[in-house]
Parts: structure tokens; C-alpha cells; sequence
């Protein structure tokens, strides 16, 4: 990455040149709020749309983030409709989401998705960015520490993510960036802390957005997860830092991004005994790999996008910025420049947690590097009125450059050497779509890898989507998606050198097929997703943490059910997730998952100030069924499947009170509540205890003056 200053000056040079307009920056009068930014009701904020509106539904010809495993946005913000949580309520000041608007990209990047801009105050306590990713994570207790989705479907399967899947919820990556157009700055703020200095855990995100006319915006976000844990060896810190800009012109767009992910990690290697639970106070439990090790891991990751379209003929609304006429050809290039390292060490190797050392039995310097660059170059073409009727393809050459690099044990254990594998592809890609008015409309896309690396790989995606109109019991809006793909699993199953684990395996492709369908009643508040897959070849990291792959077929069937029943000022909102998996030797999934928030909800009204304060205060349970939760292995940063022990039964509790007076949220909970009182088999991984009782608060202010 020695070169990174100078591919980020010849990104930024035609996005810069193209921001030269001799206009200034024109202030909004009040106007239409556009359906992206729209006010909504309280049904949105469990990812629910708002009656006669349709911000959830994507622009015909998208790939939707979220839909289909294509991609996730950054933490704290999912586009509604696409049944994923964190699609939260919406209510923006109409001061500033007039005339502004936020949107993320589609997965080729050549489509604005809009996203409504989060000012969520109901069910503020849920301020931890994996929660927005996903409803239900598993974690080693302390939070910022490598995490996985306990629903199947919200687990990364691309290849190009393996070293840092287990990340991916506070991480900023080229497919999951905000971009904003606002017409005044734009600021925000949020902090939480909890329990004394010594066991803190402090999470802080500032994020600033300002146009430097009405075509060019800049903006940076920057996240913050400093978690000491009160137990040893437990500590997270997660530093990730996000710059964007974007240029909106009339036939010339572009959009840049820049992230750093960084991720520190002490592992502890789980309890020695988890009965000490009862007998310790969490400072003093032991734990497999203790101060003689002081093991640590880090995640480093890196990465640069620059997206440009150019459509001749296109026109957009000086003030707004939306789009009034589409050219019916676009011309679009992608370039993305994307660099990852992980880094083990542990002083004292001989641990009982490993079976082997491969390289030095007095230290563990393990790295493992990759890097890829893609360039994308294609064509798109539409047909017919944006509003009325839609139809277009489009397709294009992708090439992908990947080198890998990691450290492999020699003839002798004084011997290791660095190799380095260079693995490149070339790729079809393409889509067709079509809408009939805001309604109806469908869309498919898919990539074919037809030479090098991955030749024969393929993926399809698809979606239709149909909104209901009735005046009786309110809009129904319902969606399809689809996914088929064959493609060769991560490099990283194949091969791997270290000091504690080597392997280079033969593996098939891995063949998914995989279908949902959603349905969402704003009005009764209510949304179902019913997702099934079939897997065939389907790999993971198995017993004694290695790869292994599963010779045959294997199907996953979920349902979630979200549901909120309103009594007077009474809330009870619910979340349910139901799965099942056809072979639970391979892949073990508790049956129910759940969360019930009970609480009380009022207005204060101040006649004397004309003020108001918005409050909220209840309790929350979380609680799944039986099964063999994954075990973790620290020296590989990876979850693996294990037929000893059993989680669940266990309900995780906590009290809250959530306060908005203006532009600000407050929330202070007590946190694990019930600790001790109802037991202790509070793993959500083996050997990893969830942190005991303790108080919490955090706040979050906009700024758009």
C-alpha cells in the first residue's frame, strides 16, 4: 500500500475537476418532501414502509443491498423494505429533509438506492451498529469482538470476504457507503459508556456531510468501539473511518469512497471451567490463554472506490437534485482497490488450546494479506418514461487481480517463507429490468466468470416487488427475491500457513439456491419474511477448526415475524425468528430466536415553553432455544462448528428509559439485569460468558443549521 496517497489523488482528480461549478450553493426553499426522505409513521420504525409511500421499493434495475446477500450498508443504516433490521423509523426534521436526500448504491454500483435519513427515536436503546445489521448476533461476550448472525441468511457467503466476515457489522466497505446531498451542513453525534472506567465500554461515531455547490458533496464519518470487558484478555477496539464525496451533475456522475477498518482483539481462548461463573467475580476467572500469552489479533483493512457514469442527455432538478430525464444509454466504469491483513501473536504457543506448532514454540507472528483490484467498464440502456413505464439491460467486462500472501512453515521449524499467490479473473456481467409506474416491477442481474482464477463461477440475482393499495386496511407491499450461484470458495479454505494450523485442501464449488418472499402491513404493523435455501458442497470451518466441506445437499428454511401490538400508551413489540436446518451435523440452527420489548411511550407537552419531551421506558428479553452454537479459534479469527456443547434457554434481560427533547436522543439501560438471579449459562459462545450487570447511557444530536 505504499502507493495508496497517489491512487487516491487520481480518484479524486475527475471528481474534483467535475465539482468546478461557478455557482454557489443556493439555499432551499421548503418544498415537496421526496419519498426518500418522508416523514413516517411509527409503523417504520420495525422496518415497516409508511402507508402510501414507497421508499423501501428500489429503482427498477437494482441489485438491492441486503436483498439477496448482495451487500450490507454501513452500521446504523438499512434501506426499508428490504425486510432487514434497522430499517428504523425516519421522522427527520422536514427542515432539513426537505431538499436533502440520502442514498447508498446498488450492487453494481450503477443505481441510487434511497435511504431515509435516521433520526429513530423509539427503541433508542438499541444502539450497538450490529443490531441494525442483523437482529440476533453471537459473540466471545464483550461487544466489538468478532461476532456471526445466528440467522443463516444474514451470514456473509462471498469468498472475497473471509478474513473479515466476522467484522462486517462495524466495518465501512465499498458496497455498503452513504452518500448525501444536503443544501445545509449537516453533523452528527453519538456516544454511549457503560459500567466503571476499568470494565468500560464506550462507543462514539461523528459523522459531517456539506456540499460545496448543488452538484459536489463531501462528507467523512468516523467510528469509535473502545471495550475494556470485565473479564481478562477481553479488550476491543475498533477504529473505522469512512470519506466520501459525490457528483450529481446533468450527464456526468460520480461517487468516491475511502475506508479504513481497523480492529484490535486480546483473545482469551474461553473459560477453563465454566462453572468458575459461579464462584469468581469476573476479574478473577481463568481463562485458556492467559497473561503468558497476552495473545492479540488485529484486522486491518483498506480500500478506495471511484464509480463514474456518463449518460448523454441526462437532466436533473437544480434545487432537489432528482433526476427529471435519464439519457437512454449510460456509459459507467468502476474501479475498486481493496487491501486486508490479519496479524496473530501469542507469546507462549505450548497453550492447550492449540494441537500443533508448526514454526516457533517460543512466539506466534502469524500474518495473512490480500489484496484485489477490480475494474469494471459497461454499458446500460433504458427505454420509456421513468414514472410510467421502464425497460433496459445493460452489461459489461469486469477484471479482478487478487494476490494473497501469508506465511508458510518450512522443512524445519526455523524455516518459514513468505509466499504469495496471484489468482486473476475475468467477468461478464449484466442486468435487465423493468417498472410499471411506482407500483410493480421486477429485475434480475448476474456475473459470469469465464476465465482465470474462477472460471465457471456464476451468480443470478433477481427480485419482484408489488405494492397493494386499499383504503380499508391500509397499502400491503409485498416482494420476491432469488439467488442461484456456483463459485469457488475463498481462497483461504484452500490454503493457509501459520504456526498453530497448515492446510492445503481440494475442495468443490459451492452451489446456492436460495429464494425469499416479504410482506409488509405498515398499518397493522406488522412484516413477514419467509427465506429457504438449498446448498450443495456447502463449506465451513468444522470440527478442530479446519475447513470441511459436506459432501451432498443441505436445505435452510426460516420465517421472521415482526409484530408490534399497541394498548393506550402500552407497546409490545416482538420479534421472532424461526429456522430449521436439514442436517444439523453440519449445520446446527436454534429453532426460535426471540425478542419482546414491553414499554411505555408518551408525549410531554410544555405550554409555558412550547416544548415537548418524548419518553419511553420498559423492559426487553432475548431468548433462543437450544443448540450447538459455533466455538471460536483465535489464531485463525474464525467460528467453527462443535457437537459438545449446547446454548440457549438463557433470557437476556435489561431495562430502559429513551428520552428526545429536540434534535437530541437519550436512552440510559440497565444492561443484563437478571446476571446471577437466573442462573448462569449465559454463553452465547462456549466458554465466552456475556458481561454481567451493568448501567449504560448514550445520546445522539443532530446538527443541520
Amino acid at each position: 500500500m505504499r502507493n495508496l496517497p497517489l491512487y487516491i489523488l487520481l480518484l479524486l482528480l475527475p471528481l474534483t475537476l467535475a465539482g468546478q461549478d461557478p455557482d454557489t450553493l443556493k439555499v432551499l426553499k421548503s418544498g415537496t418532501v421526496t419519498p426518500a426522505t418522508q416523514d413516517t409513521t411509527a409503523a417504520s420504525r420495525r422496518g415497516l414502509q409508511p402507508a402510501g409511500t414507497r421508499p423501501g421499493v428500489p429503482p427498477a434495475g437494482t441489485n438491492q443491498p441486503g436483498a439477496n446477500q448482495t451487500g450490507k450498508l454501513p452500521p446504523g443504516a438499512i434501506p426499508p423494505g428490504t425486510g432487514q433490521p434497522g430499517a428504523v423509523s425516519q421522522g427527520a426534521d422536514s427542515a432539513f429533509t426537505t431538499g436533502s436526500r440520502q442514498w447508498t448504491l446498488s450492487a453494481d454500483f450503477t443505481t441510487e438506492i434511497p435511504v431515509p435519513l435516521d433520526t429513530a427515536f423509539s427503541l433508542f436503546n438499541h444502539y450497538r451498529t450490529a443490531d441494525k445489521y442483523s437482529d440476533f448476533n453471537a459473540y466471545t461476550g464483550n461487544y466489538g469482538l468478532p461476532l456471526y448472525q445466528i440467522n443463516f441468511f444474514d451470514r456473509e457467503w462471498k469468498p472475497d470476504r473471509f478474513l473479515y466476515a466476522h467484522y462486517l457489522p462495524f466495518m465501512f466497505t465499498p458496497a455498503n457507503t452513504l452518500f448525501i446531498n444536503t443544501h445545509v451542513p449537516f453533523t452528527e453525534l453519538k456516544w454511549s459508556n457503560g459500567g466503571a472506567r476499568s470494565v468500560a465500554e464506550q462507543t462514539f461515531r461523528v459523522r459531517h456531510s456539506q456540499n460545496v455547490n448543488r452538484f459536489l458533496n463531501f462528507g467523512l464519518i468516523y467510528d469509535i468501539v473502545y471495550n475494556i470487558g470485565q473479564y481478562n484478555l477481553q479488550k476491543a477496539i475498533d477504529k473505522n473511518f469512512l470519506f466520501h464525496g459525490s457528483y450529481n451533475g446533468n450527464a456526468y456522475t460520480a461517487y468516491f469512497s475511502t475506508g479504513i477498518n481497523n480492529h484490535e482483539s486480546e483473545e482469551s481462548g474461553g473459560m477453563v471451567d465454566v462453572n468458575d461463573l459461579s464462584l469468581y467475580e469476573p476479574e478473577g476467572i481463568p481463562f485458556i490463554l492467559n497473561e503468558l500469552n497476552g495473545a492479540k489479533s488485529s484486522l486491518k483493512n483498506r480500500y478506495i472506490m471511484l464509480a463514474q457514469r456518463y449518460a448523454p442527455g441526462g437532466k436533473r432538478d437544480t434545487v432537489t437534485g432528482e433526476v427529471l430525464k435519464t439519457g437512454p444509454i449510460t456509459f459507467s466504469h468502476i474501479g475498486i482497490l481493496e487491501w486486508s491483513r490479519r496479524q496473530y501473536h501469542d507469546s507462549y504457543p505450548r497453550s492447550d488450546l492449540y494441537d500443533t506448532v508448526m514454526i516457533s514454540t517460543t512466539s506466534t507472528a502469524d500474518s495473512l494479506q490480500e489484496r484485489i483490484l477490480s475494474n469494471t467498464l459497461r454499458v446500460d440502456f433504458a427505454a420509456g418514461r421513468t414514472d410510467r413505464f421502464r425497460i433496459g439491460a445493460g452489461g459489461g467486462i469486469r477484471s479482478e487481480l487478487r494476490t494473497f500472501g501469508l506465511v508458510m512453515p518450512g522443512d524445519t521449524l526455523t524455516r518459514p517463507d513468505t509466499v504469495r499467490y496471484n489468482r486473476n479473473s475475468l467477468v461478464l456481467t449484466g442486468k435487465v429490468f423493468n417498472n410499471i409506474g411506482s407500483k410493480f416491477g421486477w429485475n434480475a442481474s448476474g456475473d459470469l466468470w469465464f476465465q482465470g482464477y474462477r472460471a465457471g463461477d456464476f451468480i443470478v440475482d433477481g427480485r419482484i416487488y408489488k405494492e397493494f393499495e386499499t383504503r380499508k386496511i391500509g397499502n400491503i407491499i409485498w416482494d420476491a427475491t432469488g439467488t442461484i450461484a456456483s463459485y469457488t470458495p475463498s481462497f483461504w479454505y484452500y490454503t493457509w500457513g501459520s504456526n498453530n494450523f497448515l492446510w492445503q485442501l481440494d475442495h468443490k464449488r459451492e452451489f446456492r439456491l436460495m429464494a425469499g418472499s416479504s410482506l409488509q402491513w405498515p398499518e397493522f404493523k406488522f412484516s413477514l419474511r419467509f427465506n429457504y435455501a438449498i446448498v450443495d458442497n456447502f463449506i465451513r470451518m468444522g470440527t478442530g477448526a479446519i475447513p470441511s466441506q459436506n459432501e451432498g445437499g443441505l436445505s435452510i428454511l426460516a420465517l421472521t415475524v415482526k409484530k408490534e401490538f399497541t394498548l393506550w400508551k402500552l407497546h409490545l413489540d416482538n420479534t421472532v425468528l424461526l429456522q430449521q436446518s436439514t442436517n444439523t451435523d453440519v449445520l446446527d440452527l436454534p429453532f426460535v430466536t426471540a425478542r419482546s420489548a414491553f414499554f411505555f411511550s408518551h408525549v410531554f407537552r410544555f405550554k409555558a415553553t412550547d416544548g415537548e419531551l418524548s419518553f419511553q421506558m420498559g423492559a426487553e428479553a432475548m431468548i433462543h432455544t437450544p443448540y450447538f452454537a459455533l466455538d471460536y479459534m483465535p489464531a485463525t479469527g474464525r467460528y467453527y462448528s462443535q457437537s459438545e456443547t449446547q446454548l440457549g434457554n438463557y433470557p437476556y434481560i435489561n431495562a430502559f428509559i429513551n428520552l428526545k427533547v429536540k434534535r437530541t436522543r437519550f436512552f440510559i439501560m440497565a444492561d443484563h439485569v437478571n446476571a446471577g438471579l437466573t442462573g448462569y449459562d449465559y454463553f452465547l459462545i462456549p466458554g465466552y460468558p456475556l458481561n454481567i450487570r451493568m448501567i449504560k447511557y448514550g445520546l445522539a444530536w443532530t446538527f443541520y443549521d
